[in-house]
């Protein structure tokens, strides 16, 4: 894809910092000028205001006191909070736990109606078993060097997955056949994940569209696991951190590649059928 998948972060970052040097401009005041009025170096705001370091809360309120615009901070701390949310470190995300994590999507999940996933790498999370979930989310303890406490966060997930029953919620999801091969867990695992694939790939809401590794021409090549919200947010998973998309721009262009994805699967029939060549595969 022609853009980062961290930009919308930087483009937020820049928009704080942009509002920064708006308010030392319209104070009249130099860069040495103000550093002198809040206690550090020019050097500091040259960093703040190009957006080359992030401003701490305390950084924001010492900057609107010297330009005389107190009462303008709290509002640009919020926006600079929501532009470091952006782009959110496993690590940070995953220090209360991995069963936290589970549970922090549910607030987003009930809002939203229409749900679009792509996913090059495993089963998504909405459609996995527990020994599925459970070798997920130890491996990914052992990446992050964290606590191990998968089996709470497999039957968090479980949980959390019983959206796909109740009205109101349409799930659209596109997975490469390789999926199907990677093994996670033990055979008995993986073998009851596939199934379940059967199951849940017939169920009302649920459209489950599988790329077929033998694909000639492809629209477009293997992209990294993503999801979006509705039209308004699209949610990236890196090796090293969440990626949350909001420029329209790049929303769009997430939506056009799922179209391109999701025309080169094959559903009913022809999904089950790569299926259960897979679950003949582990025999």
């Amino acid at each position: 894809m022609a853009t980062s998948p961290s930009s919308s972060a930087q483009v937020a970052r820049e928009r704080v910092a942009r509002r920064l040097r708006e308010l030392r401009a319209d104070a009249g005041l130099t860069g040495s000028e103000l550093a002198g009025r809040c206690g550090w170096t020019h050097p500091k705001t040259s960093r703040l205001e190009n957006g080359r370091t992030p401003p701490t809360p305390e950084d924001i309120r010492r900057w609107c006191a010297a330009c005389g615009a107190p009462d303008q901070a709290e509002d640009i701390i919020a926006q600079s909070r929501d532009a470091e949310s952006a782009y959110t470190e496993w690590r940070r995300q995953v220090r209360a736990g991995l069963r936290r994590l589970q549970d922090s999507y549910v607030d987003l999940y009930r809002a939203t109606e229409l749900f679009r996933i792509y996913s090059p790498t495993l089963v998504p999370g909405l459609l996995q078993t527990e020994g599925y979930a459970r070798a997920v989310l130890s491996n990914v303890a052992e990446l992050l060097q964290i606590p191990n406490d998968a089996d709470q966060a497999a039957a968090a997930r479980l949980e959390r997955s019983k959206i796909v029953h109740e009205r109101g919620h349409r799930f659209v999801m596109v997975i490469e056949e390789s999926v199907l091969y990677y093994r996670l867990g033990n055979d008995d695992a993986m073998a009851a994940q596939l199934g379940y694939l059967l199951t849940a790939g017939a169920l009302p809401s649920v459209s489950l569209g599988i790329i077929p590794a033998a694909t000639q021409q492809r629209a477009l090549w293997p992209q990294e696991l993503f999801h979006v919200y509705d039209d308004r947010l699209v949610s990236v998973e890196l090796m090293t951190a969440r990626v949350q998309v909001t420029q329209p721009s790049e929303v769009e262009m997430y939506l056009r590649a799922f179209e391109q994805l999701r025309s080169m699967a094959v559903y009913g029939a022809a999904a089950r059928a790569l299926v259960l060549r897979a679950i003949e595969a582990l025999r």
